[in-house]
């Protein structure tokens, strides 16, 4: 038997994906976690074959848990088909990486597969990770960008940062520029649809 752990914030979506492979003859889902905070601990106490995260959770980020899951057999599973996302997360180590509106069966296979030693990535997820490239904002362009999402004012971001404003604009001007974007609002969303943030 293939022992997985699945993690992911919607109850509903966890709870169907548990039911799915429950219904394969090798695979048993011998944890659940509705938290990334959760993962570290039942990873610890179930000790699962294979990990399944979904990206964005409450409490630490599934490619946040995947860096300190290294080593361990992690599947990334997301509704976020993102080529930013995908770089940060074999960067982290992942074995696998799926989105799920992949057939059902698939994601067995996968598991099946991750197991096998073999690494599986979305193969059109794949294709646009590289004809778009890596994110060419540094890390310190992505904070701020990513601060800018929630903060209205250079002020606030400064303040949230512990720059000074000039610094911030600085950040702000080169993010906006690499990005294409006319305005740092129009930065934010496309650094976020690229899986850039």
């Amino acid at each position: 038997m293939i022992r997985v752990l699945l993690a992911d914030d919607q109850e509903l979506v966890r709870g169907g994906l548990a039911a799915l492979l429950s219904l394969e003859d090798d695979i048993e889902v011998v944890a659940e976690a509705g938290r990334g905070d959760e993962v570290l601990a039942a990873a610890r106490e179930h000790e699962p074959d294979v990990i399944l995260l979904d990206i964005e959770m409450p409490g630490m980020s599934g490619l946040a848990v995947a860096e300190e899951l290294r080593g361990h057999r992690v599947v990334i599973v997301t509704t976020f088909g993102r080529p930013g996302y995908l770089s940060r997360a074999l960067d982290a180590g992942v074995a696998g990486y799926v989105v799920k509106d992949a057939p059902a069966a698939e994601l067995a296979a996968t598991v099946r597969r991750v197991m096998a030693g073999e690494r599986v990535i979305d193969p059109k997820l794949a294709v646009t990770a590289l004809t778009t490239g890596p994110s060419p904002l540094t890390q310190r362009e992505a904070e701020v960008l990513r601060v800018a999402a929630d903060e209205p004012t250079v002020a606030a971001i400064a303040r949230r940062l512990f720059l000074t404003e000039g610094t911030v604009r600085n950040y702000l001007s080169s993010a906006i520029g690499k990005t294409g974007a006319a305005n740092r609002a129009e930065a934010v969303r496309v650094a976020e649809s690229r899986g850039w943030l």
